[in-house]
């Protein structure tokens, strides 16, 4: 798989992909690279803490795709080649002349996947598209926050990661299908559309009610109880909004037959009267720990917990476990924790097999021993910068 993007919203895909066992061979720029190599919190003088992550799995060559002769060894690379994912802004590598004609021709099979901030296609395909754009106009941003504040962002950058997401989803897909027909196909992941995707019944709700959803902060609306609530030493998330699982909440605060009240006997009934309830279980709540809180819930069976950090996670037993976090052996960290693979596959399991690599850290393996460029070429590419 050549990867050809930056960022995020591409090099996502390429992690996926990566982590579940395919050969990823990331092209930067020479000299350059991709920005990730230098975002994120770091140490004064020490290398990015995002590269280790989105890097993982992957080969580094240096191609610089504005020569012609860069443009001829991509190429000579989508020969042979599954995949080819690029993010760039939509036209530009036809502008290049490496468009999925081009690339077709030479490679039937090729699978190219193409992330973008409005898709490849429309009226607004040319635009400079971001993931922050993407989660607006998708419809999450305006939900979410606090009713009384200016519509807010989550904390990450989930425009990006869904567009890759669904850029992967789009590709394991396309794969089958030239697995039955030899052929291969454009799979094209717009951002604004990844997010519009995950919004549930926003539009449909609109178009049959006129209802449009407002920012609603720690709650769905008429979905209860399921909010965080005080203890005598922190929060707590409780979500008990089935009619049975509200019931043994009920038991477990000592109040079985509040169930039955006709007030919140039904999900209806406790969505109607959604801020009445939570604050009932909030003055039961406040009057024991965290701890106490959380083993009456499981005991009980209702789902509960805590809000969690990094520190949290670091400490937990579960995520100890299963490894969701794993220490990865790196050459100029040390060692150093991340997430690790996401889903766990029985007879086929993912893993992080390499650390992040240097800027054209696989330049010689993949030029030389697999195009096989003669000596004289490869220093004369070199020379020119190309590579």
């Amino acid at each position: 798989m050549l990867e050809l993007g930056t960022l995020l919203a591409g090099p996502f895909c390429g992690q996926l992909l990566g982590d579940l066992g395919a050969e990823v061979i990331k092209i930067e720029s020479p000299g350059q690279g991709d920005p990730m190599r230098v975002w994120g919190r770091q140490k004064a003088g020490e290398p990015s803490l995002w590269w280790p992550v989105i890097g993982r799995n992957k080969k580094a060559i240096t191609l610089d795709l504005r020569q012609a002769e860069g443009q001829a060894l991509l190429v000579e690379l989508a020969a042979k080649s599954d995949f080819l994912l690029e993010n760039f802004r939509p036209g530009t590598l036809e502008k290049w002349n490496l468009g999925w004609e081009r690339l077709h021709a030479v490679n039937p099979r090729l699978i190219m996947i193409r992330v973008s901030g409005y898709g490849q296609t429309g009226p607004y395909a040319a635009r400079a598209g971001f993931g922050a754009i993407g989660e607006a106009m998708g419809g999450l941003r305006y939900v979410v926050g606090d009713p009384g504040s200016p519509p807010s962002r989550v904390g990450i950058s989930i425009g990006d990661s869904l567009a890759a997401t669904f850029a992967c989803l789009g590709a394991l897909a396309a794969l089958h299908h030239r697995d039955r027909t030899g052929e291969g196909q454009v799979v094209d992941s717009a951002i604004y559309e990844a997010v519009l995707g995950m919004m549930e019944s926003l539009v449909t709700e609109y178009d049959k009610t006129g209802y449009i959803r407002e920012r609603t902060g720690a709650i769905l609306p008429n979905v209860a109880p399921s909010n965080v609530y005080p203890t005598s030493d922190g929060l707590v998330l409780i979500a008990a909004n089935q009619d049975t699982v509200f019931r043994r909440l009920c038991e477990a605060m000592g109040d079985a037959a509040l169930a039955d009240d006709a007030r919140y006997a039904n999900h209806q009934a406790r969505g109607a009267r959604q801020a009445e309830l939570d604050a009932l279980i909030g003055r039961w709540t406040a009057e024991r720990t965290t701890s106490a809180v959380l083993g009456l819930m499981e005991q009980a069976g209702v789902p509960a917990g805590q809000i969690y950090r990094a520190p949290e996670m670091l400490a937990d037993p579960h995520f100890a476990a299963r490894e969701a976090i794993v220490a990865v052996p790196h050459p100029q960290f040390g060692t150093i924790r991340m997430q690790n693979v996401v889903p766990k596959l029985s007879a086929t399991p993912g893993g992080v097999r390499s650390p992040s690599p240097a800027l054209g850290e696989h330049n010689d393996a993949i030029y030389r021993d697999l195009l096989g460029l003669a000596p004289e070429r490869y220093a004369a590419l070199q020379a020119a910068r190309v590579i």
